[in-house]
């Protein structure tokens, strides 16, 4: 013989559940927005130049002269002014070129920036400081590639560029290694 709930635990329980269905597509759409594709870069699409606008959290890909596209990215923890030592979590400013690729990153995949320069390395030196290095641009931290663009919430890293795991898969594609690098204020 079944007995019948109370009338009061039959709406805890429908409040409960309906509440539990909203929390869940609350989370998928979360993930689904956070992961949802924008337009793609053209096949074989090339750039010759990239740009950081570090004030405008902004990456351009560009190629003689033309936005090829653009993403919105994160940068070191302590974003304003220039890198001046290892350790600061700045992400440098000034001229560079991506002379290395790491598709064995702990971040997907990432792009070796040429920091520091010869006019870093001096500003260094005058310091007394060692200038740091291994500045990348780089996916999310392998595991952690469902944040999507939820990573863009703050800026997180040591003073490198971060953007999603499918964005650093296209700039990985459209960037060759000796592609110069400007990264500005």
């Amino acid at each position: 013989m079944h007995e019948r709930l109370p009338d009061k635990w039959q709406g805890d329980t429908v409040k409960r559940l309906f509440l539990l269905v909203a929390l869940a597509a609350t989370f998928v759409g979360g993930l689904a927005y956070g992961n949802w594709g924008l337009a793609s870069l053209p096949a074989g699409a090339s750039a010759d130049t990239v740009v950081i606008e570090k004030a405008a959290r902004r990456l351009v890909l560009m190629r003689q002269g033309q936005v090829l596209k653009s993403y919105r990215v994160s940068l070191g923890g302590q974003p304003i002014g220039p890198k001046e030592r290892e350790g600061d979590e700045r992400t440098p400013e000034g001229p560079y070129v991506i002379d290395s690729r790491n598709p064995n990153s702990a971040f997907h995949l990432s792009l070796h920036i040429s920091y520091p320069n010869a006019a870093d390395s001096a500003r260094a030196a005058k310091l007394g400081v060692a200038p740091g290095g291994a500045i990348t641009i780089h996916g999310i931290r392998n595991g952690l590639g469902w944040l999507g663009r939820f990573q863009r919430l703050r800026d997180w890293t040591r003073g490198c560029v971060a953007v999603t795991n499918p964005e650093i898969e296209e700039i990985w594609r459209a960037v060759p290694d000796g592609t110069q690098v400007e990264i500005v204020p």
